[in-house]
């Protein structure tokens, strides 16, 4: 298992420009991923390639999405280079071992956060999207609700949280579905748009991604909601390193509040020279915390001129400016009646 993973690795550094396998990091020693990061030259992320929005590589091999704007924050706080970055392809079945055996420094990979996951050797950072489980059909075959599913195929990915909703959902409201399984994001799919299974169980934003960009009559289907459960999908890391923890929850956090604080790329060069104590603080003019993570006092403001603050990243990805146009809703701050809360930079 662990030669295979690190095969896969090298196939993921390749389709990014990098040949070699990362080395295996000493996972004993406090602090070591930061060192290891340093010395390898840049941060190594596991990836989907088949949700554009999310991740996926774009027609010149450029990789694109929420979840990888959030790797290029990591690499901006830790290099001031947002550029330092490889990204792994993992399928779901491997993201999260490939993380625990060290084969990636870091997995933001629309995972969702759960009690299993996180006692079995994950730590997770904190949520970059809030989703939900849903369905998607075709109207063509009358399907408007949840109870129109009744009796219905639906494809579905092995490994992923979506096999226990759909157990769930088709106990809980006796709609006896038959699930047709797939090993891979992207076998699930195609099955469903070739007309193999009456319905696509996934997240709602990845069914969104599918009909805007994979299927050839957009409006031909619908998305059902599953349950009223929220689905936190969240980056995680290893357990056994406290500092590269912290690391990457406050790169992530740094993209939240700057969003509170009305700093962006297109303003953050001219807030430097703000009298306001919180945006002194947040972009390293008052020096501090870069100093408590281990990293340049300025990281902040690296995120934010490189990469964005995550209103900016969201509407390039998911919202306004992206194919897929998918309302903030959950997504939106805490202060707009979200659930995005932003952590105090002092």
């Amino acid at each position: 298992m662990r030669r295979g993973l690190s095969c896969l690795a090298a196939c993921g550094l390749a389709l990014s420009g990098c040949t070699a396998p990362a080395p295996t990091p000493d996972m004993t020693a406090p602090g070591h991923t930061l060192a290891t990061v340093k010395a390898r030259g840049y941060v190594l992320c596991g990836a989907n390639r088949e949700t554009i929005g999310f991740g996926a590589p774009d027609e010149r091999g450029y990789w694109r999405g929420i979840d990888v704007d959030v790797c290029r924050a990591i690499a901006a706080a830790i290099f001031g280079d947002r550029e330092k970055t490889r990204f792994a392809p993992l399928t779901g079945q491997q993201r999260l071992t490939a993380l625990q055996t060290g084969e990636i420094d870091v997995l933001p990979r629309t995972t969702t956060w759960t009690l299993q996951r996180d006692a079995n050797g994950v730590n997770f950072t904190i949520p970059n999207y809030y989703d939900y489980t849903a369905f998607m059909a075709r109207k063509s075959d009358g399907v408007a609700e949840l109870a129109d599913l009744a009796g219905a195929s639906v494809c579905v990915q092995t490994g992923s949280m979506t096999e226990i909703t759909f157990a769930d959902v088709s106990r809980k409201y006796r709609l006896n579905l038959r699930p047709v399984i797939f090993d891979t994001v992207i076998a699930t799919r195609q099955a469903f748009l070739a007309g193999r299974c009456d319905a696509l169980i996934t997240d709602a934003s990845a069914l969104q991604s599918v009909r805007m960009t994979q299927s050839t009559h957009p409006d031909d289907y619908v998305i059902i909601r599953a349950d009223d459960q929220v689905a936190p999908l969240t980056t995680a890391v290893r357990h056994g390193d406290d500092q590269w923890f912290d690391i990457v929850k406050f790169a992530i956090d740094a993209m939240i509040v700057a969003e509170q604080l009305g700093i962006s790329r297109r303003n953050v060069d001219a807030m430097r020279t703000s009298d306001d104590p919180a945006v002194k603080r947040f972009l390293g003019i008052e020096p501090g915390n870069g100093r408590a993570l281990g990293l340049r006092e300025d990281f902040a403001y690296q995120i934010v001129k490189q990469v964005g603050n995550y209103a900016e990243i969201y509407d390039d990805n998911l919202g306004a400016n992206s194919l897929l146009k998918i309302p903030r809703g959950l997504n939106r701050l805490q202060r707009d009646g979200g659930l995005m809360l932003p952590i105090g930079f002092y």
